[in-house]
């Protein structure tokens, strides 16, 4: 689980100014771990994009969310698992912005959702507040399914001056 090395940054230098300098590996991964809120893009059945706004965690520099079973983005991955999660701000010469892509893997091991649990309430408090039973974290009636995301590509996009850097993953 997680990255064997910090994957190596390149400025692409067509989509960065002549100044620019790759954003370094931690740089990019703070910023996946201490957003609040994500983007998440599925593909529906019909090949169309859906993106929706989420909480999420990001650790090691994989990607995780929780969503119902009967909500689109969890029907949409029954059939698709290729996902993105952008992050960011909504400021043009200010900020960084991340865009992770992946693929999206169902997780119901119990130790690692009683993890989750823990990791979504000490980011965001008392009103996420999770139980684990029979492979779903529970929140009253509520029941969600957990999912982790292997990165294929993430990519940094910095704002001051303006760069563009990939990451080349290096997996275990």
């Amino acid at each position: 689980m997680g990255m064997a090395t910090d994957p190596t940054p390149q400025l692409d230098e067509r989509f960065s100014d002549p100044d620019a300098a790759p954003t370094p590996w931690s740089v990019a991964a703070q910023v996946l771990a201490q957003a609040e809120l994500y983007w998440l893009t599925t593909v529906r059945a019909n090949g169309r994009p859906h993106v929706t706004p989420l909480i999420g965690l990001a650790d090691e520099g994989a990607f995780y969310f929780c969503t119902g079973l009967r909500e689109q983005k969890a029907r949409n991955l029954e059939q698709n698992n290729h996902v993105a999660i952008t992050t960011g701000t909504n400021a043009w010469a200010s900020g960084l912005d991340v865009v992770l892509e992946g693929t999206a893997a169902r997780v119901t091991d119990t130790d690692d959702l009683q993890r989750a649990a823990d990791a979504y309430g000490a980011k965001y408090g008392s009103a996420w507040h999770w139980n684990v039973s029979d492979g779903f974290l529970v929140s009253g009636d509520n029941k969600a399914a957990f999912f982790r995301v292997e990165p294929a590509k993430v990519l940094a996009f910095a704002k001051d001056p303006h760069g563009q850097t990939r990451y080349r993953l290096k997996r275990p």
